[in-house]
């Protein structure tokens, strides 16, 4: 068996045909449904001329389609491409233009960003819109169930597993970086970590050659009643619902349950989760476990709790998870509590927490090849007290798309083994633990969203009022950080905060919006002009807390 996605999948739908593949509100997909809806998906693809290594936008929210168009294009050999859908016209049109997509699935509610922007994309040859009873289809779009119907299912191909494989990310210029890996690492890196979490019976890690084997246990799991259900309460735009929430799940032949409600309602998803007999689910951080334990609290004072007996597993990945709301979680049921710590470029290490051994905040067990260095090149000392930059081994992309500076700064051999730095610094206790202390880089990370300065910075020095502006992230009990602007007005030129916010977001998404706006007599920099982060923090936080 190839080691890519849409091989594995294919296989799955051969061996477990009839088991629920999708679920999302009364829609349910099985596996021989979702490969059948997925090759038609493909053959239109292929119609309107993609194929090997085109590039696909997916502007969609999490639902049933957003995973069968990502499968069909995996089809065709082709690169899914995650498209935020918080993004404004400049994002849309810089990401879809970057990444070279030729066609773009987009959520009917879209359709009028979608006219905005396509005369400025000569590259996107095919829209497809999917229906949400919002706007009806456009001349220049394919309808989404239509484009199904109307076609016959393509034919299955042999694949390769040095296929891009492709997710973009934030980068230190503000504007997203498509993170490339090849199917076959991808694909063997999934497989090892579902068979760590206990979601596959393998304790031993897999090689592209014991691919078919899993199959078997796959085979065995549906027999026995024992496939995954699991709910990805984040945006599967993000790796962290992607990877965790979704693609690991498929692999093992699991059932993904996707919830259609934009925004995080957390009795939503504890209904969810009891009529889905869903055992893992997946968040990113206190941003969602804070109000998933809050309705938890209430619905047990209220005297009606929710059932989670099917729950095993809760994972969350992007932000730190505090020991307070895991030990509020667990409270209500005995599970494991998984708290991933990664990036798009790779994973990093891991703490588990369960009844039974509780799992303080910002301490991991590193994966296997992770080691920790210091900015001169030596490796940190466990117990040493010395600060090292993180670089993880084995799941190692190939580098950004259309960037190799970038790449040559991130990705680096060491003693002839290549790894990756995202840039991530931590303290190695004397156990072999780490302590994560956070980027080196001056990325805000808020309920994991990644914000990065210069872009926010940017955007509120287009008002007519503002001559200066820094952005820093402060500590924040909900969100992790949360967006701060430092701003100086130009001779004679005044606003207000809320002003100088509502005219920000005409430019931004809502998450990268500064949350405070501290006004200054002067935005201080150096001599030589750069950005004086330090002197910005602790000004904000002197004065805003």
């Amino acid at each position: 068996m190839e080691a890519h996605y849409a091989t594995v999948f294919e296989k799955n739908a051969d061996a477990i045909p009839d088991e629920i593949a999708l679920i999302c509100g009364d829609k349910q997909v099985t596996w021989r449904e979702y490969d059948e809806r997925a090759a038609r998906l493909a053959s239109v693809l292929l119609e309107a001329g993609l194929g090997d290594d085109s590039k696909v936008g997916l502007y969609l929210h999490n639902s049933n389609e957003y995973l069968e168009a990502q499968y069909s294009v995996f089809k065709i050999e082709g690169v899914p491409i995650n498209v935020n859908y918080r993004y404004k016209e400049e994002e849309l049109v810089y990401l879809l233009d970057n990444s070279d997509s030729e066609a773009v699935f987009y959520q009917a509610c879209y359709k009028e960003q979608i006219e905005a922007i396509k005369d400025k994309l000569p590259k996107v040859k095919l829209y497809i819109q999917v229906d949400d009873g919002i706007n009806d289809v456009p001349s220049f779009a394919t309808d989404y169930e239509l484009a199904i119907s109307s076609s016959e299912p393509m034919d299955r191909i042999k694949r390769s597993g040095e296929n891009i494989y492709m997710l973009y990310t934030g980068g230190t210029t503000g504007m997203p970086k498509g993170v490339m890996y090849q199917h076959e690492g991808h694909v063997v890196g999934m497989f090892n970590t579902a068979g760590a979490w206990g979601l596959i019976p393998i304790q031993e890690r897999i090689e592209k050659e014991d691919l078919e084997s899993v199959n078997d246990k796959v085979k065995r799991l549906a027999v026995e009643g024992n496939l995954t259900v699991s709910i990805p309460a984040c945006p599967l735009m993000h790796g962290t619902g992607m990877w965790l929430g979704a693609m690991i799940p498929h692999l093992v032949g699991g059932a993904v349950v996707t919830l259609p409600k934009l925004g995080f309602d957390p009795d939503e998803l504890l209904k969810e989760v009891e009529r889905t007999k869903a055992n893992n689910i997946v968040i990113v951080g206190d941003a969602f476990a804070k109000p998933l334990m809050d309705a938890l609290d209430k619905a047990e004072s209220d005297g009606n709790p929710y059932n989670l007996e099917s729950v095993n597993t809760v994972i969350s990945s992007g932000v730190m998870w505090s020991s307070e709301v895991k030990q509020g979680l667990l409270k209500h049921h005995d599970m494991v509590l998984v708290d991933a710590m990664g990036s798009t470029e790779g994973g990093m290490g891991s703490s588990r927490a369960s009844r039974d051994e509780p799992a303080p905040t910002a301490k991991f067990i590193l994966n296997p090849g992770v080691i920790v260095i210091t900015d001169e090149g030596k490796h940190v000392e466990p117990g040493s007290g010395v600060m090292g930059k993180i670089g993880t081994s084995g799941l190692v992309p190939l580098g950004y798309f259309k960037d190799e500076k970038k790449s040559a700064e991130t990705f680096k051999e060491i003693e002839g083994v290549r790894y990756s730095f995202p840039g991530d610094y931590a303290l190695v206790e004397a156990d072999g633990t780490i302590t994560l202390l956070g980027r080196g880089s001056n990325c805000i990370n808020t309920a994991g969203e990644k914000v990065y300065p210069e872009e926010v910075e940017e955007a509120i020095k287009r008002h007519d009022d503002i001559y200066d502006c820094l952005v820093v992230g402060l500590k924040d009990d909900r969100f992790g950080q949360r967006v701060v602007a430092l701003a100086s007005f130009n001779d004679g030129k005044e606003t207000q905060e809320q002003d100088l916010i509502s005219f920000t977001r005409e430019h931004l998404a809502g998450y990268k919006l500064p949350k405070q706006v501290l006004f200054v007599e002067e935005v201080m920099r150096a001599p030589n002009g750069k950005a004086n982060y330090k002197w910005a923090k602790e000004t904000a936080e002197r004065e805003l807390g």
